[in-house]
């Protein structure tokens, strides 16, 4: 058993594509964009590791527990990162929202509350999840900082509970969020994204 695969979701910033090999070359471009794999709290791959990571995800979603895609600019088409809905549980169902980068240029335009509200809208609306899960590091202050913007609350810490690639062994924070909260989530991300819009002229005034 698993989720029916959402096809490509379109928002006004960002446009999620169902992930594939044919994203490659964007992709590394995008890591490269700010180097973010030198940051090392964090796990995205270097331009070398790129299709290696692809195939994992492909990989996870030939299992049902994963369902990764590529970001793209909706007004550039320019490949900006690769986010997923992971640790399906199709059953419940329930699923957490992550292995999430974007390239340094695209942080600060609007393009990461653009995602979590495409993402988010459909796992609440369209496949009724009851709740949805976010996992970071400790450590990664501005990761923690992001998901408690969302309006997610945290569950709890998993202390020692992953190795990461840098060799220490990380503790886990887990937020959520659940249905009943998602409506208004809903509006707070929907008035940030509209804050990284052009503003539309309105009407002249006569007299």
């Amino acid at each position: 058993m698993t989720l029916p695969h959402p096809g490509t979701l379109r928002g006004h910033i960002v446009t999620l594509e169902p992930l594939s090999m044919d994203h490659h070359d964007g992709l590394v471009e995008a890591a490269r964009d700010g180097e973010m794999w030198r940051l090392w709290y964090t796990s995205v791959p270097t331009p070398d590791a790129m299709a290696d990571e692809i195939r994992r995800r492909l990989e996870l979603q030939d299992r049902g527990t994963m369902i990764p895609f590529t970001a793209r600019r909706s007004d550039t088409g320019a490949v900006i990162g690769m986010t997923t809905y992971m640790n399906i549980d199709a059953a419940t169902p329930r699923v957490e929202i992550g292995s999430t980068w974007n390239a340094a240029s695209a942080h600060g335009t609007g393009t990461n509350p653009d995602s979590k509200l495409l993402l988010l809208s459909h796992a609440f609306d369209v496949w009724k999840c009851p709740a949805v899960e976010f996992r970071t590091d400790f450590l990664n202050q501005q990761s923690r900082a992001a998901i408690a913007r969302l309006g997610a609350k945290q569950d709890g810490i998993l202390r020692s509970h992953v190795r990461q690639p840098a060799g220490y062994v990380r503790d886990t924070v887990v937020f959520s969020i659940i249905a009943s909260e998602w409506p208004g989530i809903r509006i707070g991300l929907e008035r940030r994204v509209a804050s990284h819009l052009p503003e539309v002229p309105g009407p002249p005034r006569l007299g």
